[in-house]
């Protein structure tokens, strides 16, 4: 066969360029399958179903995800089905669900996992290719050794046993986004074993499964992704080749989860763990992990039954995806047995807002693949001091936080586990440090773990409220930091807000409005700390008096006297239109000196001793 030179295989990978002669070209003349050309105008490879296929510019227009899922919604009304809630979803009758996951999680590594390419994700299309991630000829793979560290540290967080040799393996397939024409993964001997994940209630798990479950990880292997590929109008899709050979770490499971609710409560989890060791690039809002289920269903009532035929769902980017499309592989599957026919060994795939998996094509099995170990690397061997090391180092775990933060600070378990989850671990640093600022102001001991619930609320909701204007372009990040602050609201002057609002020297809305003056930066730019702008704005909480309470409750009870007949021999307190009243009070009077807690207090005692009994007399 003729040699194709490298500058040739370059044009014809990168720029789908064919030579006049040699083999390519009389390929091309054979066969219509996918080629790569340069989309006009950009980095980007393009696939097309013919050769000689462009972009039609009369194509109809990608519709955007947020419109798919109005007008999905609106169908549903329109045909008057109500969808099942999931909670209420988990079980059918008869009939057992069996559950297994595989999850892919991208590495948080600079380079690929055989070749010096950096990375990255947001880069001009194509800029970060080496020759090995293109499969040209002579290229080698070398196993970039930076990129076991995170690999290792997600194993051990999963409560893994590492391997002290494991081997790569290649997976054989033809499609375009992987040129080489196989995958290098870990089949026969990953770098971890027998793992395992304690899911609690506090997790999200389904009622059915009680306090908790334990889920088996049976392996953890490395592995090398794909290209990324971006379907286009006209059957043209195009490619992006720098996220080749991107380390992957495939978390496979066992067979251990029966209910939908509970596997999407694993996958959330298995998220965080990823993200609290810092083994992870993103999550799955960002395509940085992706998930696939296997799904079978069998009879009840005899325990001897085999499980039945599984079938795979490929590439869900979310955890509702994951429990919505479970319920509807397990709804499908059951219908289909029920009606006397056959489930068939397949993998599947789903799109978000519906309420049905569609055929991809046959499950592939392991001769399909051909797997076989990769003559061109030598085995990976870890020592048991660097296992070590990475374990010492790991810190401490998100099920042992939570705990903290509900015995220590009495949060609730979904304050606790919102906390822990949210920007990778660095707004609970936030949280730590707010309430030893808070500590170190001379908090008081009696009041702290209410004190404590307040910081928790407002480190949550809060600081979240400041950035919801997206028209503005500066108000759209917090910036915490992985040691805890928080660049738009220093730790102090949050504290300080908080403290002053617990000892009831300013309203709430005084403290909301003096977070938007920290946030926006007129402290200390405008003023020196948040007490200078109280001080000198006249913020400071003023209270009514006694007397001005008992005249502002006659001015809200004048001319309500069918309100004030629902507290005549009630049978059940009338507490809402006791709230109706004391809003009354708040509008009618100087809002910024009133304190709606005294005033529920001044209108209740007001209700029993003056105006219930007026009307009874």
């Amino acid at each position: 066969m003729h040699r194709i030179p490298t500058a040739s295989l370059s044009k014809y990978l990168l720029q789908g360029q064919i030579p006049r002669q040699g083999c390519l070209r009389s390929l091309r003349n054979r066969v219509q399958r996918p080629v790569a050309v340069q989309a006009p105008g950009s980095r980007y490879l393009q696939t097309e179903s013919h050769a000689a296929t462009s972009i039609s510019a009369t194509a109809t227009p990608v519709v955007p995800l947020r419109k798919q899922l109005k007008d999905e919604k609106k169908k549903a009304s329109a045909s008057g089905k109500k969808k099942k809630k999931n909670v209420n979803n988990q079980v059918v009758e008869g009939w057992e669900l069996t559950v297994g996951i595989e999850i892919h999680a991208q590495l948080n590594t600079a380079k690929k996992l055989f070749s010096s390419a950096a990375t990255s994700f947001n880069d001009e299309p194509n800029s970060h290719v080496a020759y090995f991630d293109l499969a040209t000829p002579g290229s080698q793979p070398i196993f970039q050794q930076e990129s076991l560290i995170p690999a290792l540290r997600a194993a051990l967080a999963l409560n893994c046993e590492i391997q002290p040799i494991s081997r790569f393996d290649r997976k054989h397939y033809f499609h375009w986004d992987q040129p080489s024409g196989y995958q290098i993964t870990q089949y026969y001997e990953p770098f971890a074993r027998d793992g395992r994940i304690i899911l609690q209630s506090r997790d999200g798990i389904a009622a059915e499964d009680g306090d908790g479950i334990s889920v088996g990880i049976k392996q953890v292997q490395m592995e090398q992704d794909t290209a990324k590929t971006m379907a286009q109008a006209g059957g043209t899709h195009w490619i992006d080749f720098n996220r080749t050979g991107v380390p992957l770490i495939e978390i496979i499971t066992h067979p251990d989860i029966h209910h939908p609710a509970t596997a999407a409560a694993f996958v959330r989890k298995a998220q965080i763990l990823l993200n609290v060791v810092d083994a992870c690039v993103s999550g799955m809002e960002a395509g940085g992990l992706r998930a696939d289920v296997n799904v079978s269903v069998r009879r009840t009532g005899d325990p001897n039954t085999p499980l039945g035929t599984r079938t795979e769902i490929k590439n869900l980017s979310s955890t509702k995806a994951v429990e919505d499309a479970i319920i509807a592989e397990r709804d499908r599957q059951i219908a289909v047995l029920e009606s006397g026919g056959k489930v068939e060994g397949e993998t599947r795939g789903w799109s978000i807002g519906s309420t049905e998996t569609r055929r991809l094509r046959g499950k592939e099995g392991e001769v399909d693949y051909r797997y076989m170990p990769d003559p061109d690397l030598s085995p990976l061997v870890i020592g048991s001091d660097l296992v070590k090391h990475l374990r010492e180092t790991m810190g401490q775990l998100p099920d042992a936080e939570v705990d903290e933060l509900i015995k220590e600070c009495g949060l609730t378990p979904k304050d606790a586990l919102s906390l822990v989850a949210l920007d990778n671990g660095n707004r609970v640093e936030y949280f730590w440090n707010v309430i030893a600022a808070l500590d170190s102001k001379g908090l008081d001991s009696k009041s702290r773990m209410s004190c404590y619930q307040m910081t928790a609320n407002w480190t949550l909701h809060e600081l979240d409220r400041l950035t919801a204007n997206r028209h503005d372009d500066s108000v759209t990040t917090l910036g915490f930091t992985p040691d805890g602050q928080c660049e738009r609201v220093p730790v102090d002057a949050l504290a300080d807000i908080l403290l002053f609002l617990h000892e009831r020297k300013i309203t709430a809305k005084v403290a909301k409005e003096l977070l938007w003056v920290v946030f926006r930066g007129d402290v200390p730019s405008q003023y020196s700390n948040v007490a200078d702008a109280i001080e000198r704005e006249n913020m400071w909480f003023n209270e009514l008096s006694p007397q001005e309470y008992a005249e502002l409750a006659d001015s809200a009870v004048e001319g309500q006297e069918n309100i004030l007949r629902y507290f005549v021999e009630y049978k059940q307190y009338p507490q809402g239109k006791l709230m109706f009243l004391v809003g009354r009070m708040l509008r009618l009077g100087a809002e910024e000196r009133i304190d709606p807690f005294n005033a529920e207090k001044v209108m209740r005692k007001a209700l029993e001793e003056k105006y219930v009994p007026a009307l009874t007399s």
